[in-house]
């Protein structure tokens, strides 16, 4: 059974559907916020916090492919799954290309359902940093402060989220070393599933550009081996 107090904002414009969806993932003791579109899912995501978003693809006023978008530069770090009636590939390609955590094709069953949300809460979780590393890490010409989450070059300051933090920590503690990207997925993500993968090279993309105002500093991808930060 899920935990309690899982918060899902569900975004589905069928209205039997829907209440019938609502219904049973609150007998699963999650708390449900349906939205019958997807621009009244978006203004719910701006006024409360949700653990996981549920997205159905075709809706009227704003589609899930767009509302993702969106939700994703409010909150990066918030999973969400597409629910679709189609199963084109493209559909599916396009949803994981977005960093979806799941894409799942309509009929299903809601057992089926139930059983990936809960996986993608458990992947999810928040990494903890230790509160004995040092507050302030220097890594090139940047500035680390790992209680802050912020990170600094010259006058600009990037405020992180707890899981770009601990990227960042992990591959610090092991700079200029080959990563397998499973020893990473593992480390951070606590996973290194397909969905957890994709997830990783988002946030991996995220951290290049971060870096990007020190020469000496780059994230290399090693095909089909993993990755090394490097510091020269």
């Amino acid at each position: 059974m899920p935990e309690t107090n899982k918060h899902i904002l569900l975004a589905e414009d069928d209205l039997d559907f829907g209440n019938i969806l609502k219904q049973y993932l609150e007998l699963s003791n999650f708390t449900i916020t349906w939205a019958k579109d997807g621009k009244e899912a978006l203004s719910l995501f701006e006024k409360d916090t949700y653990s996981i978003c549920v997205f159905d693809v075709m809706m009227p006023k704003m589609d899930g492919f767009t509302l993702a978008e969106k939700i994703i530069k409010l909150s990066p770090e918030t999973p969400f799954i597409f629910l679709t009636a189609r199963k084109m590939k493209e559909d599916k390609i396009k949803g994981l290309k977005l960093g979806a955590d799941d894409y799942i094709v309509k009929p299903f069953e809601a057992d089926e359902l139930v059983l990936r949300l809960q996986n993608i809460l458990k992947r999810s979780s928040k990494p903890t940093l230790s509160q004995e590393e040092p507050q302030m890490l220097n890594i090139g010409n940047y500035t680390f402060n790992t209680h802050r989450l912020e990170l600094c070059i010259n006058t600009d300051k990037q405020q992180l989220t707890e899981k770009e933090a601990a990227l960042i920590l992990f591959f610090f503690q092991h700079k200029n070393q080959l990563l397998k990207r499973e020893e990473i997925l593992n480390a951070v993500w606590k996973n290194d599933d397909f969905f957890s993968g994709r997830s990783m090279d988002v946030f991996i993309s995220r951290l290049r550009k971060y870096f990007k105002e020190d020469s000496s500093i780059s994230i290399e991808s090693i095909r089909g081996v993993g990755l090394e930060f490097k510091i020269k």
